[in-house]
């Protein structure tokens, strides 16, 4: 597969007002994306738009404050974008929680959204549907790939979002579409998240809070800007189906996962 161009292309990046996300939005600009839509229920997506306009030209950015887990107004997120720029090439459906203590809202946001951002990527990039192709890069987890006790509910989903992006990423979507699809698991990165973690953990399993901030502190921990420059790799020069690892402040890697037939257990 050829390598992807980012420059002059469009790019929607769902939860990219802050953490990862806006890193994503900053690191995308740096390599030539001409312009981007943040779609998020943070309102400082508003002056995050505002300052990639001073620095990138008016017209550059949007922002569109949206809950991501209504899917009319995901779709209405999307519509805005294309019409507003005219295109549609790479989507980024980054916005998710762990946050065990809620679990619907969890599963809603981590499958339902993401789902939902898949579909209607494929709707507006597939050359099926009249688009030029492109990229989806869907963001799991390093939990995507493991298990922990801590928050076994947001490991599920994550597991989720391998399984789906690997599927979407085999010959047959690609054929119709043209889409990439690749999957970003990126590992501890800074967040307030272990120092809150007796907030979302299970509610009423005994120091399961406690549980989970030792397992997360035990992760090596990397800035945002990392995954991000990890992030242009697997969009220029990631495979379609492609898993990759983004932790520790090294550079991403790709998962070699083996097929399961060769799993049986002796």
């Amino acid at each position: 597969m050829a390598a992807y161009d980012i420059k002059g292309k469009i790019a929607l990046v769902t939860g990219g007002a802050n953490g990862i996300g806006l890193a994503y939005v900053w690191e995308l600009l740096k390599n030539g994306l001409k312009n981007v839509s943040i779609v998020d229920i943070n309102k400082a997506g508003s002056e995050v738009a505002s300052q990639i306009n001073k620095q990138y030209g008016d017209g550059t950015a949007i922002f569109i404050e949206t809950n991501v887990i209504d899917k009319t107004k995901l779709a209405a997120a999307f519509e805005q974008t294309f019409k507003t720029f005219n295109g549609l090439d790479i989507v980024i459906n980054n916005a998710g929680i762990m946050w065990d203590a809620d679990y619907e809202k969890e599963i809603a946001l981590n499958i339902g959204a993401l789902t939902e951002g898949s579909l209607l990527g494929l709707k507006y990039l597939g050359k099926n549907n009249g688009g030029k192709g492109g990229v989806i890069a869907n963001i799991a987890s390093i939990l995507g790939l493991q298990k922990l006790s801590g928050c076994p509910i947001y490991v599920g989903t994550k597991h989720y979002v391998v399984g789906l992006t690997r599927s979407f990423g085999t010959p047959y979507y690609w054929d119709l579409t043209g889409v990439k699809f690749v999957t970003m698991c990126p590992g501890v990165t800074d967040t307030p998240l272990i120092s809150e973690a007796s907030k979302f953990a299970l509610q009423g399993y005994p120091k399961l809070g406690e549980l989970l901030a030792n397992e997360l502190g035990s992760l090596p921990p990397q800035p945002t800007e990392n995954v991000a420059k990890g992030m242009i790799t697997l969009i220029t020069k990631g495979e379609n189906g492609s898993v990759w690892v983004s932790e520790g402040g090294q550079p991403v890697y790709e998962v070699a996962i083996p097929d399961r037939t060769t799993l049986r257990k002796n």
